[in-house]
């Protein structure tokens, strides 16, 4: 079961009414994420909930950068200076924050796509150092045949994402390889904060037959306003991630965040249990349900084929 707000909030109230009390009794794991998204939110909640069902007793905190690389600075510092056993780092902006202020603190990264590329590893099987983590790579090829069963006329993918966030320039670099395989043409749009995502959108919508928007928080984090965009024009969404496919996208092959964040808790069990971070071998997220949504069809004037429906491992919206 998710964690709702409320409990979340009354579980972080055990770390900050009475924080040297509570150190006396548990250990700190601090966690924070770039953005407050869906999916992001899910995986921060999977991770308090897989320490809960592992049985041990932790304090946590939660910090936001609200998308903000300076403020995901400012909690890298706040975070050391508290000394946690372990900090919990959501999104590869987070993560290389945490991997730049601290050597010592174990940090388990989560819902990071390219771990090496993102410079906070050098070897997936033996990290080293004080790093280690969950990978979260898309499914990419799975979700370019979806793209193509439900609307076949697709010859160019606009793609909206952050170029200053590492996964997103790594899923771009792998769809463009996998698009030219099946003779589709990608056609990028940059939006390096969420405030571009509506230019971004507005730019993709006069260019390409269909959008795909990677895991890239900045664009995940402004998803509303990019559909507005694109319902008008009738290009069909796409997601990377199944949690944004409720909020408006045809569809998505890919993980529960939630259980993400559960997996992830494994990785920080094993640590707070006397596991060194760079002696653990960095995990791939597991399981890949084919969300639908078709609703979010009809609104962009497309159908869902019946068989894909009948695939479902969800169908929200309907």
């Amino acid at each position: 079961m998710r964690l709702d707000r409320r409990s979340f909030s009354a579980l972080l109230l055990v770390g900050t009414a009475a924080p040297s009390l509570a150190r006396a009794d548990a250990p700190l794991v601090a966690i924070t994420a770039i953005v407050e998204h869906p999916a992001l939110d899910a995986c921060r909640d999977g991770v308090v909930e897989g320490l809960k069902q592992q049985g041990l007793t932790v304090e946590t905190t939660y910090q936001s950068a609200q998308g903000q690389p300076a403020t995901a600075a400012q909690i890298a510092r706040s975070f050391v200076g508290m000394d946690p056993a372990v900090i919990v780092a959501i999104s590869t902006p987070s993560a290389q924050a945490m991997a730049s202020a601290t050597k010592d603190i174990p940090i388990v990264f989560t819902a990071v796509t390219a771990p090496v590329e993102a410079g906070l590893i050098d070897d997936l099987n033996h990290p080293g150092g004080n790093v280690t983590g969950l990978s979260d790579l898309s499914p990419l090829a799975q979700h370019l045949n979806l793209i193509l069963t439900i609307s076949p006329e697709v010859k160019r993918l606009g793609i909206p994402y952050n170029p200053g966030e590492a996964n997103a320039v790594t899923l771009v670099r792998l769809m463009t390889d996998y698009a030219r395989d099946r003779g589709v043409e990608v056609v990028e749009a940059t939006a390096s904060k969420s405030a571009d995502v509506v230019a971004a959108a507005r730019t993709l919508a006069g260019q390409a037959d269909a959008i795909y928007v990677p895991t890239d928080n900045t664009v995940v984090s402004a998803l509303e306003s990019l559909i507005v965009v694109a319902r008008q024009a009738k290009v069909p969404v796409f997601s990377g991630d199944t949690d944004s496919v409720a909020r408006g996208c045809i569809g998505s092959i890919g993980f529960d965040y939630f259980q993400v964040g559960v997996q992830t808790a494994q990785i920080v069990g094993r640590i707070l249990k006397g596991e060194k971070p760079g002696d653990i071998a960095i995990e791939v997220a597991t399981g890949t349900d084919l969300v639908l949504n078709p609703a979010a069809a009809e609104s962009f004037g497309v159908t869902i084929p019946d068989d894909l429906l009948a695939r479902a491992a969800k169908i929200v919206g309907a």
